[in-house]
């Protein structure tokens, strides 16, 4: 019997080494090379089952195997996406689900990976689907299909009682692929791939190892037969993807679930996309019978009445292609121990301490000895750099405990010395804002050459330095 080879690991980017070193040459992370043990060769029984997946495709992807081709002999067609029956998810994964594909879907303990995949698996009844729950009883899983289908008027599923949908309990990638090569499935779900293992490794589920070799099993399985696969990941309490970076390169999508649990909001946000935008963001509202879809996240996010409130700024942010308003809350006050604070939630902090420089350089508002807080209402977190102005205008109205009247919304960059920066799409940012009955609205001076103000019926302000929006809104 052939001796196990042992090697090491960067836990980070899954760069190996033939013996242990201290600091991996690959991405500069100090003592991330883990000991696995591989095997010499695949275990007959996996072997077996991975070639009677689909002999078709399998001697299809044998023929091509070792021949080059020319670019122009490569046929050029596009399959159909799968509609997931959710617009959220469709617009995340760049318009649904590419067959062949596989997907890596993660997230935090009890945000809701395995409701959210679930229930868009019951919306698929024209689809034969395995699901492999390696967490979860069945019995479990029954319960909360049940629950998501309480409420029919609010989220209409299809029943329980469809015959295309299949739950096995198994941890053992040998007996997965016995039960799929038995069943044929058109989409196949792992939940989650840490708690899936090989007999190729002789380590315990969700080591570095397992979830390597596990992950390239079914990424063969998926490109050879067609199949796709939906992989859900555990969260590390840094907030990466559990198990080694290599995964992330393995998938061909990327996609985190993310949010407070104490809000009921749900972020959808794509990391990595080989198939569409990784600028894209759905919008779900947890609730008791499950997930609900916002289309309209303006709506829910903007409080209802803050008429007399100082430290609130209402910014038009965009996400992918989606326009939505966003307020801004800030709050200033005395140092209390002499070191003042910088708190952000759902901001760069980074972000804001350059915002912070540019506010007292340019503009000439001392807040060294003051504490300042941010806070994106709703629990989200946005990138949009049009966000810039809005958190200025937040922090100068909680420290003058002077309100913006109601009505006026804003965005922009703001570059270093202290100009407003032209920001992207701003059309729609405009339009955005007039939607929702907000009577003035202030732009960089440069977005004004390219747009046609006359079709508007909401007041524009166009600035081009800090200190002329920070005139319009406080005289």
């Amino acid at each position: 019997m052939a001796k196990d080879k042992i090697a090491y690991v960067c836990s980070n980017c899954g760069q190996e080494s033939p013996k242990w070193i201290g600091k991996c040459p690959a991405c500069g992370q100090w003592n991330t090379f883990k000991e696995i043990r591989v095997a010499p060769a695949a275990s007959p029984k996996l072997s077996e089952s991975r070639r009677g997946l689909n002999s078709h495709t399998a001697q299809t992807s044998a023929a091509a195997v070792g021949k080059a081709l020319r670019l122009h002999e490569i046929s050029n067609h596009d399959d159909p996406r799968i509609d997931m029956h959710d617009n959220e998810l469709n617009r995340v994964l760049g318009g649904g689900l590419v067959p062949g594909s596989i997907v890596l879907l993660g997230g935090e303990p009890g945000i809701g990976k395995s409701t959210l995949s679930l229930q868009t698996m019951l919306r698929l009844p024209e689809k034969k689907i395995l699901y492999v729950s390696g967490e979860e009883s069945a019995h479990q899983l029954k319960m909360r299909a049940n629950r998501l289908e309480d409420d029919r008027s609010a989220s209409p599923l299809c029943s329980a009682e469809n015959d295309n949908f299949l739950i096995l309990c198994e941890n053992s990638l040998e007996n997965i692929f016995e039960h799929i090569k038995a069943e044929q499935p058109e989409l196949v779900v792992i939940d989650s791939i840490q708690t899936i293992m090989t007999e190729d490794v002789e380590s315990s589920a969700g080591s570095i190892a397992q979830v390597r070799e596990c992950a390239s099993a079914l990424l063969r399985f998926a490109k050879s037969s067609g199949v796709p696969v939906i992989l859900i990941g555990h969260i590390t309490k840094e907030g990466t993807l559990a198990g080694p970076k290599i995964l992330e390169h393995i998938v061909d999508t990327v996609i985190q679930f993310e949010g407070d649990q104490h809000y009921m909001y749900r972020i959808l946000r794509s990391m990595k996309n080989r198939f569409g935008s990784t600028a894209e963001l759905g919008i779900y509202e947890m609730q008791q019978n499950g997930l609900r879809q916002v289309s309209n996240p303006s709506e829910l996010l903007l409080t209802q009445d803050h008429d007399g409130l100082s430290g609130i700024a209402i910014s038009s942010a965009i996400e992918g292609v989606r326009p939505f308003l966003v307020e801004s809350q800030a709050l200033v006050s005395t140092a209390a121990y002499g070191t003042p604070q910088r708190s952000a939630t759902g901001f760069d902090q980074r972000r804001l301490n350059m915002l912070l420089a540019v506010l007292e350089k340019r503009v000439g508002f001392k807040l060294m000895q003051k504490d300042v807080f941010i806070n994106i209402a709703g629990g989200l977190r946005v990138t949009d750099l049009a966000m810039d102005l809005s958190i200025i205008a937040a922090v100068l109205s909680s420290n003058v405990d002077t309100p913006i009247e109601s009505g006026w919304c804003m965005c922009g960059e703001v570059g270093l010395s202290g100009e407003v920066r032209p920001v992207n799409r701003i059309e729609q940012r405009i339009a955005e804002a007039e939607k929702l009955g907000f009577s003035d609205i202030i732009i960089p001076k440069y977005n004004l050459q390219g747009i046609d103000a006359k079709k508007f019926h909401i007041a524009i302000h166009p600035v081009r330095k800090v200190e002329e929006a920070l005139r319009e809104l406080f005289g």
